[in-house]
């Protein structure tokens, strides 16, 4: 069996445990031992978000580092006035004005405000990805290092926003879709707007609707997935 399917991911999910999931499905359909199933994504989702996993199974895994490389757009919603250690809701929340390494904000943005910084985001940008991320520093993953609470610094870089539409704004919570291009972080994004609307921020929810041209309108929820419905959904 291969090809490529389109998943749904639920909120507390990893998306190791949905290619794990679809790795045992496949395996009782095939008879085989699931170390012997290929099966792999095209850009990991945290816990906390939900939407679109682009799986990759057999011989479609080849195809994982071009898929990597493709835009992304994002559901996006941040909340203002409290900081997260992991920059998302599953980390130590405490508010703006507890952060001493930061300055306090005095007021609430207004509208205006908030629409102007987010188009201040539209281009190409650098930006510093979250410490509990899985990006290797000296070989091992940021997250281990700072689940660890070792010290270390991850350099920016450059990424590019394609466009910030749809924003609804309604203090403390602002909603956006963000197009992005590869190796962009929401969870940073969303901290460097807090930072710079002066009210600190954290991602509060993401739901990803699009990987290149794969969309989320076309993919089926975990709880949907069955040995029948697997082999009719998956796409060569």
């Amino acid at each position: 069996m291969e090809g490529t399917l389109l998943v749904d991911k639920p909120e507390g999910w990893t998306s190791f445990d949905v290619c794990n999931y679809i790795r045992r499905m496949i395996a009782t359909i095939e008879g085989k031992k699931p170390k012997n199933i290929k099966v792999g994504h095209t850009g990991t989702l945290d816990p906390a978000a939900t939407g679109l996993l682009v799986i990759c199974v057999g011989k479609a895994t080849k195809k994982i580092p071009e898929l990597i490389k493709q835009d992304k757009t994002y559901e996006v919603e941040i909340t203002l006035g409290k900081v997260s250690t992991t920059g998302d809701k599953e980390g130590e929340i405490e508010d703006w004005s507890a952060n001493w390494r930061m300055k306090i904000g005095d007021e609430e943005p207004n509208r205006e405000e908030v629409e102007n910084c987010l188009e201040s985001f539209v281009g190409e940008i650098q930006q510093i990805p979250p410490a509990y991320s899985a990006i290797k520093v000296n070989g091992k993953r940021a997250y281990q290092l700072a689940r660890e609470g070792k010290q270390f610094d991850l350099k920016p870089r450059a990424v590019k926003i394609n466009s910030i539409t749809s924003i609804e704004y309604d203090y403390p919570k602002i909603k956006f879709i963000a197009d992005v291009g590869s190796g962009t972080y929401i969870r940073s994004l969303s901290q460097d707007i807090g930072e710079k609307l002066g009210t600190g921020a954290y991602m509060s929810a993401l739901n990803r609707t699009r990987i290149g041209d794969f969309k989320l309108t076309n993919s089926i929820k975990v709880a949907d997935l069955t040995a029948e419905s697997l082999q009719k959904t998956l796409v060569s």
